[in-house]
């Protein structure tokens, strides 16, 4: 009897070539399965839609003409509102919400060690920043749009009869609410290159922090010659810029605010980046 040796074959195994569309889809995968992504979006969205509806319903002129701090997106710097920056009141929060999310999206696999399998499969390392950042930065910017716009429409409701009332299809609205979106996405792919950068959740966040709330306020003890100057170019100043319904003549304008804050989140991609090629996990 002649035994036939067979020789061992490779069907039913495949090699996966690693391309930036498998690792966007891995990490839009990824993004979805973790408990914290639902619940921070929630947060955001719930704070943008909540605070902006509130503070409209709860409109007062004679409050407004007192001397109260303008809101974001009014752009006139003496206390008068308009309905578009009432609606965006919660922008603020929103944007820390997202960060946040940001933040933990990348520097919470270092803190969990998960880092070094994802690093593993692509081994190139950039694919895995630049999809993290693609993914929250796309949801972000749905979700939140979303959210201005009911947010605008709710308050419309509060403000019927008010002379501050605005509709949809007036001057700028469209553009305001858009760039509301737009500004919260660009705050979460800025999470994510911190995390990235610093690889620590709390550093990031505290980071994050103080950079869009605190820097600007310590810039006021500056002399008033050099804080006129540099103060429309710090990233939460020129990110608020990009949504006010009206310029100011102290801040950017919409254009001049989208490309100045977008070059902030540029520059942390690139630090990212860099940290991410040069050193281990």
């Amino acid at each position: 009897m002649t035994v036939t040796e067979l020789s061992p074959t490779r069907e039913g195994t495949r090699a996966y070539k690693v391309t930036g569309p498998r690792v966007l889809r891995a990490e839009w995968a990824k993004f979805w399965s973790l408990r914290s992504s639902w619940i921070t979006l929630a947060v955001a969205v719930v704070l943008l839609i909540a605070l902006g509806s509130i503070a409209s319903a709860t409109y007062s002129p004679d409050a407004t003409t007192q001397g109260g701090p303008p809101g974001p997106g009014s752009g006139s710097g003496s206390g008068e509102q308009d309905a578009v920056g009432l609606a965006l009141l919660g922008v603020t929060f929103a944007s820390l919400a997202v960060g946040v999310l940001g933040v933990l999206l990348s520097a919470g696999e270092y803190t969990t060690g998960m880092i070094r399998s994802t690093l593993t499969a692509v081994p190139r390392r950039l694919p895995v920043l630049w999809s993290k950042a693609a993914v929250i930065g796309a949801v972000i910017l749905v979700l939140t749009t979303l959210g201005a716009l009911a947010a605008f429409q709710l308050g419309t409701l509060g403000l019927d009869g008010e002379k501050i009332a605005l509709s949809l299809g007036d001057d700028g609205v469209l553009r305001s609410l858009a760039g509301a979106g737009l500004y919260l996405a660009l705050v979460a792919v800025a999470g994510v290159a911190l995390g990235m950068l610093l690889r620590s959740s709390a550093g990031a966040i505290a980071v994050l922090v103080g950079v869009l709330l605190i820097l600007p306020g310590l810039a006021s003890l500056l002399p008033d010659s050099l804080h006129d100057n540099i103060n429309p170019y710090f990233p939460s100043n020129a990110g608020s810029a990009m949504y006010a319904l009206h310029e100011s003549s102290e801040a950017l304008s919409p254009g001049a605010g989208l490309a100045v804050f977008a070059g902030w989140v540029a520059l942390t991609l690139a630090g990212a980046a860099w940290r991410l090629l040069r050193s281990d996990a």
